[in-house]
């Protein structure tokens, strides 16, 4: 793969975060136990891609340098595991795993927006 394209599929995958991921996080804690049903099982199956997805990743990188295995390893340590939890407790989930949400929410936006901009601004 040239850097070229990734470049334009890392750009991507940070727009996606931006406008989908982060808006979704930030739904889910501000929502909290009043969004709908149907929500907690789409976290579960969420929840498990991520865990599938970030664990093949680890998988296939390992013993790479400058791999970007921290990121693989937050997300199947901190994020996987709060979206599961709301997705396996439902409505009974506590309180501070909605607010978790909104900082994972605001954190996305952060982390993936500042990368978009500065591919932009490297371009």
């Amino acid at each position: 793969m040239s850097s070229n394209q990734l470049a334009s599929n890392l750009f991507y995958i940070h727009l996606i975060h931006v406008i989908i991921i982060g808006s979704l996080l930030l739904y889910v804690g501000i929502k909290g136990k009043t969004m709908p049903s149907f929500m907690y099982p789409t976290l579960l199956v969420i929840g498990l891609l991520i865990l599938a997805a970030h664990g093949y990743s680890v998988i296939s990188k390992y013993g790479q340098k400058n791999s970007g295995l921290w990121v693989n390893l937050f997300h199947i340590f901190i994020v996987a595991p709060v979206i599961l939890s709301i997705g396996i407790k439902g409505n009974q989930s506590p309180y501070y795993l909605f607010q978790f949400m909104i900082m994972l929410g605001f954190a996305a936006i952060g982390y993936h927006g500042y990368f978009m901009i500065k591919e932009l601004m490297d371009n």
